[in-house]
Formats: structure tokens, C-alpha cells, sequence
């Protein structure tokens, strides 16, 4: 009976990371996440200059998707021109402390492969 308990769990542990990785697969969504976070509120304009390499298109598109996925939440400010902000919502905050850990394991593991 035990061996059938672990089995479940595990396999629920599984459909949960593969979930995870669902929403934050792919070159950019932790990039444009981290850009937000350290920030608290960030113009498109910002966000697509933090990240190397990233099209206007692909930031659109991505950017969509995390809305779609409630981890940010687009504002349009009334100015002119529009000024468009984009935050993490409560539920995109509660990735706060992973991508800290990205941050500091990158530092490290960069470190470790260049010996700088």
C-alpha cells in the first residue's frame, strides 16, 4: 500500500513541475520575469532592453502569455503617448524567491565554468 501512496505523490510531483515548466518554458519568460521583478513596474521599452537578443514581436508575445498565465498584469496609463507598466501580479510575486535563486546559481555556475 505504501509503494501506491509514493508512486501517486510521485507522480503528482512530476505533473506539477512539468506544469511549471508549461508556463515558464522557453528563452525569455524567466529573463522578462526577473526584468520585472527586480524592478516592481517596468515600460515595454525597459524590459526590452534588459534582455539581450529579444525581438519586439517575441517580448509582445511573451508578455501575453505570462498575462494569460496571471503572473503579470499590464496597465495603460492615460498620457500621451500611452505609457504601457507591466508588474508581477500576487500570484507572478510568489516566483520572487525562485528566480533569486536562478540569479545567485547563475552567478555561481558561471563562476565555476570560467573560473571568474
Amino acid at each position: 500500500m505504501e509503494c501506491k501512496n509514493f508512486e501517486q505523490n510521485y507522480k503528482k510531483e512530476m505533473r506539477a513541475v512539468q506544469d511549471s515548466m508549461d508556463v515558464l518554458s522557453g528563452k525569455w519568460k524567466i529573463s522578462i520575469l526577473s526584468s520585472i521583478c527586480f524592478y516592481s513596474k517596468r515600460r515595454f521599452s525597459d524590459i526590452l532592453s534588459d534582455i539581450e537578443g529579444i525581438s519586439n514581436k517575441m517580448l509582445s508575445k511573451e508578455l501575453k502569455e505570462l498575462e494569460l498565465n496571471k503572473l503579470i498584469k499590464r496597465t495603460v496609463m492615460d498620457t500621451q503617448p500611452v505609457t504601457v507598466l507591466y508588474e508581477l501580479t500576487k500570484h507572478g510575486l510568489s516566483l520572487k524567491t525562485i528566480i533569486e535563486e536562478l540569479t545567485d546559481w547563475g552567478i555561481r555556475h558561471r563562476k565555476e565554468i570560467t573560473g571568474r
